[in-house]
């Protein structure tokens, strides 16, 4: 039998074997255990997987913050967006500014919990926020967006008369002008409310597709308080065309004064309650150029103002005015067509009362400059607002068209409601 004699040599080559793979096992077990491992790590190495592992574990903050509308979000409210809200947490900071870097001013809730601007907002505009919260422990959150506000050409406006805190006649409607065609009526009309103190009902009436009047059956009551609320933020007007007005007016009834011009008698009876408080000679309409009947409302007033007859059609065979008069005294509009009462100082005192010698307007005695308060002229201006009613009878033409200024009054009550696209 062979005797195998192992020298020194190989022994040691033969342990230096063993003890590299063990200390294989050794490495791999490290890779596999991780814990233990790690907490051997003498060398003071900030990088180390521990310290790694402790960041990543670390707890973020628990405040919750939200911008309305969504980042990237287009043809955004000017009224109702850029609002902030945090939930398990504080409101820190809040930041909003245009594309180009203009500041918008807003106010954090009491509360802190809250943000929104301070007034509405722009058309056509980029607006950024940026927002900052803490939790209750003080960890810190952020949060940004970025939106644009819709467009003039993707919204539309109503132009209201009257103006909000305004005294006006008993006549006064609630007249709305729409700069877009509003094919959605029925869904804009409920947007728009009229209520008054009196208790009155108001119907709404569409002339065509841009304007809507809203009145009572019959005149305001004197004394009594008009509300107008305007709901048509994101109402859909037309196809891509959204409201963005979010707004309430308030306007007042004064007394009840109405005046009757008789262009047979060529007097006019201005009343009060019902009651006559004046009796004034007019000179209406010639029988060339008679004056519409019917139930007119003054929507405007002017101590002096220019009358040119090339505006209203009066020419002559050159085609300037047939009258051209830069300083008529004390001129209250009836119609949109141009039909005024007005002071008139050109013609002779024998005119009023006796004779019909204007292009259609009701003229009043009165001298140039506007000054003299023994006037006619002066004493009914003085005495009139704006939606005070004057009442035309007996010119011999026809009755003023309801959309012809503020003249739905000319409308029987049927009709006006027939109007209703609600």
């Amino acid at each position: 039998m062979e005797k195998r004699v192992i020298t020194v040599g190989k022994r040691r080559k033969g342990l230096a074997v063993a003890s590299a793979l063990l200390g294989s096992v050794l490495v791999l077990s490290a890779c596999s255990g991780g814990d233990e491992a790690s907490g051997n790590d003498s060398g003071g190495n900030d990088t180390s997987q521990a310290k790694v592992d402790e960041a990543a574990a670390e707890k973020t903050s628990e405040a919750q913050i939200k911008i309305t509308p969504k980042d990237g979000t287009d043809n955004a409210s000017i009224n109702n967006s850029a609002a902030v809200t945090v939930s398990k947490g504080t409101l820190t900071e809040v930041t909003m500014t245009t594309a180009d870097g203009a500041a918008v001013e807003g106010a954090i809730s009491a509360d802190k919990t809250s943000w929104k601007p301070n007034a509405p907002l722009e058309r056509s505009t980029t607006y950024k926020i940026a927002v900052e919260a803490k939790d209750a422990d003080g960890r810190v959150a952020h949060e940004n967006a970025s939106f644009s506000t819709v467009s003039p050409d993707n919204s539309f406006l109503g132009y209201f008369t009257p103006e909000d805190g305004s005294t006006v006649g008993v006549g006064m409607p609630v007249s709305i002008n729409f700069d877009k065609a509003i094919s959605n009526k029925a869904d804009v009309q409920k947007g728009v409310t009229v209520t008054s103190s009196s208790g009155q009902e108001v119907v709404c009436h569409w002339f065509n597709d841009t304007r809507m009047d809203c009145r009572p059956d019959e005149y305001w009551q004197e004394g009594s308080t008009v509300t107008l609320k305007l709901a048509l933020d994101g109402v859909e007007g037309s196809e891509g065309v959204y409201g963005v007005q979010q707004k309430t007016v308030t306007f007042t009834i004064g007394r009840n004064q109405v005046s009757y011009v008789d262009a047979n008698t060529k007097q006019m009876k201005v009343t009060q309650d019902g009651k006559v408080v004046k009796t004034i000679p007019i000179s209406a309409g010639s029988p060339e150029n008679k004056t519409y009947e019917g139930t007119m409302v003054m929507s405007e007033m002017f101590k002096e103002t220019r009358m040119n007859g090339a505006t209203v059609g009066f020419t002559d065979d050159d085609g300037k005015g047939e009258y051209d008069i830069k300083d008529v005294p004390h001129a209250i509009r009836l119609t949109s067509s141009g039909t005024f009462i007005h002071g008139n100082y050109w013609g002779a005192d024998s005119v009023f009362g006796n004779v019909n010698t204007s292009h259609g307007c009701v003229g009043l005695n009165d001298t140039k400059g506007a000054d003299d308060k023994g006037t006619a002229g002066y004493w009914f201006y003085s005495n009139s607002i704006v939606g005070d009613v004057v009442v035309v009878q007996n010119t011999g033409d026809k009755t003023v068209a309801p959309d012809n200024g503020l003249n739905g009054w000319n409308m029987s009550w049927a009709d006006w409601q027939a109007g209703s696209a609600v």
